[in-house]
């Protein structure tokens, strides 16, 4: 790291610890010193969120300023810690140090990788040793969104060769969820419509991990494209004095095929 920035990252880095220490002091302010570890996960969670939505609109500035807000809540947390003598800023840059070094042996030691693969494969196996575990799935959190949950699941096992060998053995698959889905609804049994309609949702996740795809990206793409069809209905209609709910089907099906082209128009054109 060039000595410049290197020296102002520890300047700047002390003074905001300074700075969410004196927040939380006696003098400091009022909301920041009630806050606790538990009133703060929301916030936390928005302020990724914000994070995600900068880095898909590929706005720098943005990114820049939600990375800042996310490394507050980091400090924040570590500030609590402190004052309940549990832990401070600290020991949490020594454990991660530690940490990232000893699961890199490919860098910091003399362990020798060919691939990719095998840097995860390694991964795996060293963390799996540093705590006792039931299984190498007890890390996932169970409150990760339906759609990540699924993929981290997923990617873990695959990194001990618990996968399909490629895409067309996970359409097949998808194609037999779909099929036993079909199946449940006809008994009309809604417990067996739940379980393989999970299944299938399931299957589809493992089928975009297989095209190197993020499923929760996508989805929140297809929701994007559905929102702005859906506006583009909703003007077209005011503009004709009409009212959405005393159109028919059909009307509501001609607008949004035409807000498809239109909206496709639009975006090849900028």
């Amino acid at each position: 790291m060039d000595k410049m920035i290197d020296s102002e990252a520890k300047k700047y880095f002390g003074e905001l610890i300074e700075l969410v220490t004196i927040l939380r002091s006696k003098n400091g302010c009022p909301w920041d010193r009630e806050q606790t570890r538990e009133s703060l996960k929301p916030l936390m969670l928005e302020e990724m969120y914000e994070a995600f939505d900068a880095i898909d609109r590929k706005n720098e500035a943005d990114i820049r300023e939600e990375l800042g807000d996310m490394l507050l809540h980091i400090v924040f947390q570590a500030q609590i810690g402190a004052e309940q003598n549990s832990f401070t800023v600290v020991d949490v840059l020594k454990q991660l140090i530690f940490k990232m070094k000893k699961r890199h042996p490919h860098v910091f030691g003399d362990i020798q990788v060919q691939n990719v693969d095998e840097v995860l494969l390694n991964w795996e196996t060293i963390k799996e040793g540093e705590k006792e575990r039931e299984s190498m799935l007890s890390s996932i959190p169970p409150s990760l969104p339906a759609l990540l949950r699924a993929q981290v699941i997923q990617s873990r096992v695959a990194r001990v060769g618990f996968d399909w060998p490629n895409a067309n053995e996970v359409w097949r698959k998808v194609i037999e969820e779909q099929n036993e889905l079909e199946e449940a609804w006809k008994s009309h049994d809604q417990e067996s419509i739940e379980e393989e309609w999970g299944d299938l949702v399931f299957a589809l996740v493992n089928l975009s991990r297989h095209f190197h795809l993020q499923p929760e990206d996508a989805l929140q793409k297809a929701s994007q494209r559905f929102t702005q069809r859906f506006r583009y209905m909703e003007n077209e209609i005011k503009k004709q004095g009409k009212k959405i709910e005393n159109l028919s089907l059909e009307e509501m099906d001609e607008l949004w095929n035409k807000a498809k082209q239109e909206i496709k128009l639009i975006q090849n054109n900028k």
